[in-house]
């Protein structure tokens, strides 16, 4: 059958490896390439996907949890020795905790954005610790930025005789 054609055998067997590399590039070579093309559309979306700065939704939520955050910490400023100071005494009254003193507001505890306001509490340990729990979870009276137990000896006839201070430092967002 090869001897009845007029074509050389040369000539035929360059014509097979071709058809076999077109064959060869149907099954194999083409599936790569695609699946070439598509992995650098989808990395290129990716990279898209990725900047935050384009998805506005993501900013908004990102901005109101914030401001949540930071609300939970807000108080009025100028109220914050009356009205904050007496919800602080009666969350300390329900654990038998005496809100000792507030002193006068130092001027080294003030900032343009922030007032930190020093309160001292007399009782138990327990007692203390609860109410340090409770002023954490309170909305409105402003941040707990540093606590401190004191135990400080009474003058009085006896020596022995201590009582325990809790020196809790608020900070309020103006």
């Amino acid at each position: 059958m090869l001897k009845e054609f007029p074509i050389k055998k040369e000539y035929l067997l360059i014509i097979a490896a071709i058809v076999l590399l077109l064959i060869s590039y149907q099954f194999a070579v083409k599936k790569t390439v695609e699946a070439w093309h598509t992995h650098k559309q989808l990395k290129q979306q990716l990279a898209q996907a990725a900047d935050l700065s384009v998805q506005p939704a993501y900013l908004e939520r990102k901005n109101s949890n914030l401001n949540k955050i930071l609300n939970r910490y807000k108080t009025d400023t100028v109220t914050f020795r009356s009205n904050t100071v007496s919800a602080i005494a009666l969350i300390a009254e329900k654990e038998n905790v005496k809100l000792s003193e507030v002193p006068l507001q130092d001027p080294l505890f003030r900032t343009d954005q922030f007032i930190i306001q020093k309160l001292n509490f007399e009782g138990s340990f327990f007692a203390l610790t609860k109410v340090l729990n409770q002023l954490q979870a309170a909305n409105g009276i402003g941040m707990m930025r540093a606590v401190g137990y004191k135990a400080i000896g009474l003058h009085s006839g006896n020596d022995g005789e201590k009582k325990l201070v809790m020196e809790v430092y608020f900070e309020a967002v103006k």
